[in-house]
């Protein structure tokens, strides 16, 4: 059989049942674990697992293991996004079924909320500890915003996306944007907070950022942050993002200048005390990257243990060809 006959056949047989083509309609609205499924269907787990092991066997859905979790995204490449592109241009909005489920929505957004605040509260003392001891958040996001430039941008990823603010601040300027933490208890909050939001091209998922699960020159824009002076080797987060940029796309990174407060080492598990400039130009030069001088934000006034913030930009070049075009 033609080789592009065959997976249409596929999409086609795995689609052709109603409960696969409500949990399709579902995924198109955001990512679901089973379990939120479970809840919204009114089905057994078993049941709804055998339908998306079909689906995730036609490449109509992607699975996406979150530690004890599994969450599941409609397909968002190849054969089986524009599969799904055209059979929902085709599906009626007001169906009564499929807008019954998506009011139902509402239920597991309820829910995501709870369990993100209820997350955010055990460590909210520390949380805000951190937050006064740095410039105000709102002067390092505009500084961010006017660093990036306008856009717009059709991919833009964020490494270790914690509470998913800056994929709220660029959502508005990308056409798609994701983020990804290896903690499911932040992605929780993430999830909640752009639910909130009203954010609806962003998206996270479970991924290490020293070994992220993006193509290579997928993304205009790279965000790191806050997230380096967490990890041992900050040169491989760096490096991936250099993979994942296209040519001429940019890299923010924010994070703090060396200081010597031993005690977000201790207390805070702060495996570095602050970023040098020379260290970032190193790492950035190894990643094919040129980078800027920081921004920097000093402490606020009379603060005895304050940070200083720094945001770094960082451009792949590029390629002789594009720049002779």
């Amino acid at each position: 059989m033609n080789s592009r006959i065959s997976p249409l056949i596929e999409c086609l047989r795995a689609a052709g049942e109603p409960t696969r083509l409500r949990i399709l309609a579902l995924l198109r609205q955001r990512d679901l674990s089973v379990g939120e499924l479970v809840q919204l269907l009114e089905q057994s787990q078993p049941r709804l697992s055998h339908h998306l092991k079909a689906l995730t066997a036609a490449g109509l859905v992607e699975r996406l293991p979150e530690g004890s979790f599994v969450f599941y995204r409609s397909a968002t490449q190849g054969m089986g996004k524009i599969f799904l592109d055209s059979l929902f241009f085709q599906l009626s909005d007001d169906d009564p079924e499929l807008s019954k489920d998506a009011e139902r929505l509402e239920e597991v957004s309820s829910a995501r909320a709870t369990s993100a605040e209820a997350y955010f509260s055990s460590i909210a003392e520390n949380w805000d500890r951190l937050r006064s001891m740095h410039s105000p958040s709102e002067a390092i996001e505009k500084a961010l915003l006017d660093l990036a430039g306008p856009g717009p941008y059709a991919r833009m990823l964020d490494f270790g996306t914690g509470t998913g603010r800056m994929l709220s601040l660029f959502a508005p300027l990308a056409a798609e944007a994701e983020g990804i933490d290896l903690s499911h208890h932040m992605l929780t909050v993430a999830r909640a907070n752009l639910e909130r939001d009203g954010i609806e091209t962003a998206r996270v998922r479970q991924g290490n950022v020293t070994s992220v699960p993006f193509e290579t020159e997928s993304a205009d824009l790279v965000i790191i942050h806050q997230v380096l002076h967490y990890m041992d080797a900050p040169n491989r987060a760096i490096a991936e993002a250099g993979r994942v940029l296209k040519s001429g796309g940019k890299l923010l990174i924010v994070d703090f200048a060396p200081h010597d407060l031993e005690f977000l080492r201790a207390e805070h598990g702060h495996h570095r005390l602050g970023m040098s400039h020379e260290a970032m130009s190193a790492w950035a030069s190894d990643a094919g990257l040129t980078i800027d001088p920081p921004l920097s934000f000093a402490p606020p006034a009379g603060e005895e243990e304050g940070l200083t913030v720094n945001i770094w930009r960082a451009l792949k070049p590029a390629t002789s060809v594009e720049n002779t075009a």
